[in-house]
């Protein structure tokens, strides 16, 4: 299948459902061999399904996110399987809302190891394969709330924030020992997903109205759709951008701009 990722192996965590999902159907329409990652085997062998009744490769592997021994798994499955890896996409993340005075050490630690810990563990086994590939671009899915605060969101901004300047850092690194691997974050506003659809019915008690609401925030009037994270993805997975490491896509609709 040819494409703007073909020939290429890829690897998304959280891939079941939501942005992961179409981060995985869209690199896989453009011609990558994906690696469909999470902890709902059933969901997600529904999507390797998909990809392939359209024509495309992939595979799933089971995954949590924040056990080490789960993604040493996943890497040494990827290179049986397909012999390289070339992108990666840390997608996994939940979200936990409360004031910082109410929330429990518990659930900050939950936060944190899912959405900043699973990153640094997926980088650190991905890294030694990719150089053994030749290379690779590493996409960390991070948020518009770790580059603008929200009240009630401390540990979701502090672990997406901490994505930001953990793919810089990992992006300088990878970027001077010429292992030709690059590393970006990818910050979108409110997208569509499922997660989202559980804020509109705790915070202003429907869908309609929720959407709704979430949409003024943006100047552009709206919220996103998954596919449109997915475009980003492939932009930096692809060789388009082979001169892009250590930034941060912002797909936001306008909402940190102001």
């Amino acid at each position: 299948m040819a494409g703007r990722v073909a020939g290429k192996v890829a690897l998304i965590s959280g891939a079941a459902t939501g942005i992961g999902q179409s981060i995985a159907t869209r690199l896989a329409a453009e011609g990558a061999q994906v690696a469909v990652a999470d902890i709902d085997a059933a969901q997600g062998g529904e999507v390797v399904r998909e990809i392939e009744q359209a024509g495309g490769t992939a595979m799933f592997i089971a995954l949590d996110v924040t056990e080490e021994a789960a993604w040493r798994a996943a890497i040494a499955a990827v290179d049986v399987a397909y012999g390289k890896l070339d992108i990666l996409v840390n997608n996994a993340g939940i979200a936990l809302f409360g004031t910082v005075d109410e929330m429990s050490f518990k659930d900050w630690r939950a936060v944190m190891a899912v959405n900043i810990d699973g990153v640094f563990l997926g980088t650190k086994h991905a890294v030694p394969l990719m150089r053994r590939s030749g290379g690779g671009s590493i996409i960390n899915i991070s948020s518009i709330l770790g580059i603008a605060g929200e009240s009630k969101c401390a540990a979701y901004c502090a672990s997406k924030g901490a994505v930001r300047l953990f793919s810089k850092s990992v992006a300088l690194e990878c970027g001077r020992d010429g292992s030709g691997i690059r590393v970006n974050s990818v910050h979108p506003g409110y997208i569509h997903t499922a997660m989202m659809e559980e804020t509109c019915q705790r915070d202003f008690g429907d869908l309609e109205t929720g959407l709704a609401e979430l949409g003024k925030v943006h100047p552009i009037g709206r919220v996103g759709q998954p596919e449109e994270i997915a475009a980003g993805v492939l932009y930096l997975a692809s060789d388009e951008s082979k001169f892009v490491t250590g930034s941060e896509l912002v797909i936001d609709g306008g909402y940190t701009a102001a």
